[in-house]
């Protein structure tokens, strides 16, 4: 059984502020987020060893975009998302 069986998935967006670093101009991004939720029951044919998964699944909520393009007309420099965190526990 996949891990994806256990979860029910829902794009969620976040807002942020982040600074170009090529013009240094700080703006306001919109963030899409993954959250994967629980389910409340495990799904039919689960074995013991997916039971046990199941039981220590977790609400968690992992990042969609990775590159954000800056706003500034004379920039429009692509950069990354500066910090490494993708996947958010809840």
């Amino acid at each position: 059984m996949d891990e994806r069986d256990f979860y029910i998935e829902k794009p969620e967006t976040k807002q942020a502020t982040y600074s170009c670093p090529k013009c240094r101009q700080s703006s306001e991004f919109q963030i899409r987020w993954l959250r994967r939720s629980k389910k409340k029951n495990i799904p039919a044919g689960a074995s013991d060893n997916d039971r046990a998964k199941f039981a220590k699944a977790r609400d968690y909520l992992v990042r969609v975009d990775d590159i954000l393009t800056c706003p500034n007309p004379r920039c429009r420099g692509s950069f990354e998302i500066p910090n490494d965190q993708t996947v958010v526990v809840i």
